[in-house]
């Protein structure tokens, strides 16, 4: 038999079997995952050696998660590769397969040629690319060897072109969610009059074992009798359901109140507000709350002397919608504002710059408004509101009003992390939000929650449905993956938004654009 070089190889540890498959892996898996190479179980792996060269063009990237998984995968084949001999013949692999590097003899000069790589220069005739060369070396190894030819690669682009010529090819599945018809944001679970009034007055009720049966740990419920009457609940393991536990309203330091306004939304306070839930995942569409009641629960817990937190910390994953504009200017606090933008907002909405109004004051005269504006009570309570600082880039006189919710990022009650440093920290007592968590891999959203110590909480919310991360799905992105394993822990929760509450123009531009 040959081996993958194109010379005689009795020593190869290829495997041919029935019941073996051989995988070519492209570069974005291993930098997807580092790990794949132990995950294809007792089937034969290839590496092309165009990989080789990819991974060495990206491991100089010293501050990217793509240059340390690039370098990780160096190291992981420099020991299971140590010699010349294991690179030209390849090696049995922990879990039963085996590894090999692939140079593949068709693309040399003078070298030999086949059908299937006619078929190839005529479709694909720039052999140049890299892309081309990986689905080549597949295309040699498919030639070759008995057992069926599958390209693992992450690129869809690459996908069909390897279709066109051929060749088989999927995506990395293994830290794929299982497919499965959308799940509804809460299960109803049918109860009769009095037992729906026995669990209101006692706050707790024992479900029949197969109302129970199909509930995981801290799911939430709707308890619905045959009369329509209902009851919010949450699922505490061993058949029992509990009432939700929140206040009439949540507020920040000086700030307004802010009510649930929706029964999933009073789902998301309550695993908001609870101790004893040290991770939640929270999906939803544009507009749902996500945002606002995550800043809300979290300064609610953080502003007293008395609180289990020392302070709220918010991220996010930076990446584009559309053309990226480069690089931006200024402190760490000013390259990630205009990604956080939509937390400046949240807490102008929660802490507004401007004294709120009731309504029977609004029709007052402009005229007695701005003369208010002198009188020195007024004066002196807008100053207890937003006291004056000097600033470098002030008015006229070289000072300006800070607005409220400035001062907690001043006095640090609010932090921002930007996600590229975050490897090595330990975060302790603090409320963490990390907003946009689909636009992550699962690796990248497991180096961020083994981050979180003893005493803090993290909360990850974003839209499944809205992914501009090339190389993650609704399917493969950290944040249906961290849902997915998690789900059951006793520590973990999970909520779905569903209804719109930004304005109904929003609502209907979520649901039918």
């Amino acid at each position: 038999m040959e081996n993958l070089r194109g010379a005689v190889a009795p020593h190869s540890r290829i495997k041919v079997s029935a019941k073996v498959k051989t995988f070519v892996l492209d570069t974005n898996v291993l930098l997807h995952d580092p790990q794949s190479i132990y995950k294809f179980e007792e089937n034969n792996l290839a590496i092309p050696v165009e990989v080789l060269e990819e991974l060495d063009s990206i491991k100089g990237e010293q501050s990217t998660e793509r240059g340390r998984n690039a370098r990780r995968v160096h190291r992981i084949l420099q020991e299971l590769l140590p010699d010349s001999r294991s690179m030209h013949e390849g090696v049995e692999l922990p879990t039963g397969g085996t590894l090999t590097i692939i140079i593949n003899p068709y693309l040399m000069d003078g070298g030999r040629t086949s059908a299937g790589m006619q078929r190839l220069r005529s479709i694909l005739p720039d052999l140049t690319k890299k892309d081309n060369r990986i689905i080549a070396a597949a295309l040699f190894v498919q030639e070759q060897y008995p057992p069926p030819t599958i390209l693992v690669t992450k690129d869809v682009n690459v996908q069909l072109k390897a279709r066109a010529v051929g060749l088989e090819s999927e995506d990395y599945l293994n830290d794929k969610v299982p497919e499965t018809s959308e799940e509804a944001s809460y299960g109803e679970i049918g109860v009769n009059l009095y037992e729906l009034q026995r669990f209101c007055s006692e706050g707790e009720f024992e479900l029949s074992e197969d109302a129970a049966k199909p509930l995981y740990l801290n799911e939430y419920v709707l308890l619905r009798s045959d009369e329509g009457k209902t009851m919010p609940a949450r699922y505490y393991g061993g058949g029992i359901v509990k009432r939700l536990k929140i206040p009439d309203f949540v507020k920040a330091p000086g700030g307004i109140p802010i009510r649930a306004r929706n029964l999933e939304q009073q789902f998301f306070l309550d695993a908001l507000l609870d101790d004893s839930i040290h991770m939640l995942t929270c999906f939803g569409k544009a507009g749902t709350g996500k945002t606002l009641l995550s800043i809300a629960g979290a300064l609610h817990q953080t502003w007293d002397d008395n609180s289990r937190y020392d302070g709220v910390s918010i991220s996010r994953p930076v990446i584009a919608l559309g053309k990226d504009i480069g690089f931006l200017p200024g402190t760490l606090e000013e390259k990630m504002k205009p990604w956080l933008q939509p937390y400046y907002d949240a807490l102008e909405v929660l802490i507004p710059s401007k004294p709120q109004k009731d309504p029977q004051f609004a029709s007052k005269k402009v005229s007695k408004k701005k003369h208010k504006k002198h009188d020195p009570a007024y004066l002196a309570a807008m100053t207890a509101v937003a006291p004056p600082q000097h600033l470098s880039n002030g008015g006229a006189n070289g000072t300006a009003l800070l607005k409220p919710y400035e001062r907690l990022l001043k006095s640090g009650l609010v932090e921002i992390e930007a996600l590229a440093f975050i490897r090595g920290r330990s975060i302790a007592r603090r409320f963490f939000i990390l907003d946009e968590a689909q636009q992550l891999t699962p690796h990248e959203v497991k180096t961020v929650i083994t981050r979180i110590s003893e005493g803090s909480k993290i909360v990850l919310i974003g839209d499944p449905a809205q992914i501009d991360n090339p190389y993650v799905d609704s399917r493969s992105n950290g944040l249906v993956f961290c849902h997915n394993r998690m789900k059951g822990q006793s520590i973990a929760a999970h909520v779905k938004l569903t209804k719109g509450e930004r304005s109904r123009l929003a609502e209907l531009a979520a649901d039918l654009l």
